[in-house]
């Protein structure tokens, strides 16, 4: 079956009672820490920063003479916050879907060669999964005037039991992340913040899209339901501020990174336990602002 068939499948699925979101008890790990860092949620003393500069070049405007009437000012971060984008109309920019299994079993399908699966751990032990490239999506030059965002779509079927003789937690766990490729950022002059080290034409954010699932199971339980929700991004995977403010890029850099071709590749991470089977279909839509 084809991508497309395998994605209407999961839709058409007949949906059981939807579970509750946790948090799940365990240690921070390296992708917990990147999406508390990611653009997509700029920081309050960040934000304010700018709202202080914003209104100092504003009061210092104010208290210029005056010599001619002029029309409207242009809205500052204090207003909108997002200047860059203010008024620009949306462009969609593409789709892409990840198919990722948790099986007993995964045999190799050539007819679906984008479908990944990891082998299942004998219960209880956890299964970690980690699909780098799980899906992408490439953008030609000037796509986007100076925002990157998504709408992040999940389609998950899983099966939890428990064939224990003492009560136990089902749990499953997955973190999105996007690897974002263009050439600006091979300049070994240019060093990742996140990283301290050189970005080597890329980087790698958040999408504030986590989840995490805990169902307890008593002896004997077995059961499967389906999920299905969206989210969206605020301040955006990649934008002209968060390469400024983050990245530590120049305007110029800045500028000159959406004039590049971009690409975009979604890596699914997460584990489970007490799982007896996981079909998850991820669907990332991307979209800009015009020029």
């Amino acid at each position: 079956m084809s991508r497309k068939t395998l994605l209407s499948i999961g839709i058409a699925v007949a949906a059981l009672a939807s579970i509750a979101v946790f948090a799940q008890q365990r240690g921070p790990s390296r992708d917990d820490i990147i999406e508390a860092v990611s653009p997509d949620l700029p920081t309050g003393a960040r934000q304010q920063q700018r709202i202080q500069s914003q209104k100092a070049i504003a009061a210092s405007r104010a208290s210029a003479p005056k010599i001619a009437a002029r029309a409207p000012a242009a809205p500052t971060i204090d207003d909108v916050y997002d200047v860059d984008s203010f008024k620009r109309s949306v462009t969609y920019l593409g789709l892409a879907s990840a198919f990722i299994n948790l099986s007993d079993t995964c045999p190799v399908d050539p007819a679906n060669p984008d479908e990944l699966c990891q082998v299942l751990a004998p219960a209880p032990a956890f299964t970690n999964f980690n699909f780098q490239d799980a899906a992408r999506i490439k953008l030609p030059a000037k796509a986007s005037n100076s925002i990157l965002c998504y709408w992040f779509s999940p389609v998950l079927n899983i099966g939890y039991g428990n064939f224990g003789t003492t009560p136990a937690y089902g749990r499953l766990r997955y973190n999105p992340t996007l690897t974002i490729e263009n050439p600006v950022l091979d300049d070994p002059a240019l060093i990742d913040p996140t990283t301290g080290a050189p970005f080597g034409g890329k980087l790698l954010t958040s999408m504030s899209s986590s989840e995490s699932f805990v169902v307890p199971l008593d002896p004997g339980v077995s059961f499967s339901e389906r999920t299905r929700d969206s989210t969206v991004c605020m301040a955006g995977f990649v934008s002209k501020k968060a390469l400024i403010d983050n990245y530590g890029l120049t305007e110029a850099q800045a500028t000159k990174f959406f004039n590049k071709p971009t690409t975009v590749r979604l890596n699914v991470t997460g584990a489970a336990q007490n799982v007896t089977f996981a079909s998850m279909v991820f669907g990332l839509r991307v979209m800009g602002d015009e020029r």
